[in-house]
């Protein structure tokens, strides 16, 4: 008889990434002693949690952060986005790749990397782990003034403040401007864009994620990782949101080093192509990420020369 043998390591996840073996439950209880309610044994006879439940996922990120991180203090509010550590932690690992494709394959490391994430979200969670990973510093933008609110009292409850600061993006027709000064200097960007174009989109691929979670179709609006409405969707959806990032990065062509975006869905390639095509973008890459049964992608873009980026690391992290 054969039997199917649940893997014990996540081999889709970046060779960093902490979390490709299975979690340990009896530690994270440890940590976080309120998780254990909701801790069960599924059919496979593995603990687990249900991940539909937002008061779960939230208490398994409290107790990954103190873990992995030494994040000691991390909570949002209902509703707002709690997202997966694994799979955020695994794009962190990836623009690191990138950077290193220019600085002759070493990863820069410190202060002397400057990176702004697009959206930071209540949660904060990609600077974060950034800082605790290679030390980078973080500007985050944010539109919406609670998350705004909450992602600094994160920031400032770490004793993070020195590393990461998050800026209020007052003026929703943009993305860089009000938020990059026009003297400071990017290494690379991150952006998780709203998803979808519609709220009826973004309800049905919560019931789409419910129903391959092994649920039955529900009338909840948004699954265990929550989100507001900015966070979820927007008209024209990601292939909007990202084309419209691509038109104004180009106006900060010699202020950042790479652009990147997660992309949720390959047939949203060809017209992000198009559009750095247009607006001369040099060099653009995609690069495939794995988590469980979910792919996603990141698309990174530069309009600097190969020299060019030998010149930015020479200057600003071999000098460091």
């Amino acid at each position: 008889m054969k039997i199917n043998k649940i893997p014990t390591e996540k081999s889709g996840l970046h060779l960093r990434n902490k979390h490709r073996s299975r979690y340990d439950f009896d530690q994270l209880i440890t940590i976080c002693p309120e998780l254990k309610q909701y801790v069960s044994i599924n059919q496979f006879k593995i603990e687990t949690i249900d991940f539909t439940n937002p008061q779960a996922v939230k208490l398994l990120n409290q107790a990954l952060l103190i873990q992995f991180y030494n994040i000691q203090h991390w909570d949002i509010p209902a509703n707002y986005l709690c997202p997966p550590i694994p799979g955020r932690v695994d794009y962190i690992h990836y623009i690191a790749d990138v950077l290193s494709s220019s600085n002759g394959g070493i990863i820069p490391k410190g202060k002397s990397v400057n990176v702004l994430d697009i959206g930071v979200g209540a949660n904060c969670i990609y600077p974060l782990l950034g800082h605790q990973e290679y030390a980078w510093q973080f500007i985050g933008s944010e539109i919406d003034p609670i998350a705004f609110k909450v992602a600094k009292q994160i920031v400032e409850s770490n004793s993070l403040s020195n590393y990461i600061e998050i800026r209020h993006q007052t003026n929703a027709s943009y993305i860089f401007k009000g938020i990059v000064k026009p003297t400071e200097l990017i290494d690379i960007t991150v952006c998780n864009p709203p998803f979808h174009s519609s709220a009826a989109e973004a309800s049905e691929g919560s019931h789409k994620k419910w129903k391959n979670l092994g649920h039955k179709k529900t009338n909840k609006p948004v699954l265990n990782f929550g989100g507001q409405t900015n966070e979820l969707w927007c008209k024209g959806g990601e292939v909007a949101f990202i084309t419209k990032m691509i038109e104004e990065s180009f106006l900060l062509k010699e202020q950042c080093l790479w652009f990147t975006s997660l992309v949720s869905k390959s047939d949203n390639l060809s017209a992000i192509y198009s559009a750095l095509k247009k607006v001369g973008a040099i060099s653009f890459k995609t690069i495939n990420m794995s988590q469980g049964n979910k792919i996603s992608r990141l698309v990174a873009w530069t309009f600097l020369s190969e020299t060019q980026h030998i010149q930015w690391s020479l200057k600003r992290w071999k000098a460091s």
